[in-house]
């Protein structure tokens, strides 16, 4: 209940100040989003189009926790996830406030479980951050990126959704761990230290799950 109350309290605080206190909507956003979306990219802050990518990076990261997690829930995980490609952490926390604590698994698998237990599918989403990262950080100009992140709402909502689904990550990690057998605290305080990276890091090399038909 009070892991509920937590993550219920941490998803409204978001939604008010998103709407109500983060600075206002620029008059070009939907074109910048437009650009960003369609790979126009060449008149825009590299920082930016690489938080943009990344947030498109993140849920699927999360659906490598969350759709085995949810295979024995109530509540389905994919809705979420899948409404956390658009609305990030917005649509993720629902279903953290939802769930319960699970950690097991019980057989048989799904295609979706196998396909997103994959290791081809963690390096690949690995690669892409690390790769992502690398660029926004050489190639980034960061006093321009403090600049839209005063003054845009878009930017600011983004960044701020990305810290929100770093830090929301244990949230999920511990149970998927214990479903794979792994008890290992440096495990989990790496996966949960580097943002996104760590994440991908673990789904690339975690074991595979007891999920045989």
């Amino acid at each position: 209940m009070l892991r509920r109350a937590f993550l219920a309290t941490i998803w409204l605080g978001f939604v008010v100040y998103a709407f109500r206190f983060a600075p206002p909507d620029q008059p070009d956003t939907a074109q910048l989003i437009q650009q960003l979306a369609t790979g126009e990219w060449q008149t825009l802050n590299p920082a930016v189009v690489a938080l943009f990518n990344l947030m498109g990076l993140w849920p699927l990261a999360y659906a490598g926790l969350a759709i085995a997690d949810g295979h024995d829930q109530k509540v389905p995980a994919w809705p979420f996830v899948m409404g956390s490609f658009g609305l990030g952490a917005f649509l993720l926390l629902p279903y953290l406030i939802l769930r319960q604590p699970n950690p097991a698994f019980t057989p048989p698998s799904s295609k979706l479980i196998a396909l997103l237990d994959s290791r081809w599918l963690g390096i690949s989403l690995l690669a892409g951050a690390l790769g992502l990262m690398g660029y926004g950080i050489y190639a980034g100009d960061w006093t321009d990126f403090v600049n839209q992140w005063q003054s845009s709402r878009f930017i600011h909502v983004m960044s701020l959704d990305f810290c929100l689904l770093w830090l929301l990550v244990p949230s999920l990690l511990g149970d998927d761990m214990a479903r794979r057998g792994l008890k290992n605290s440096r495990v989990f305080g790496l996966v949960t230290a580097i943002p996104l990276v760590g994440l991908t890091a673990y789904l690339t090399f975690r074991p595979q799950l007891n999920a045989d038909e």
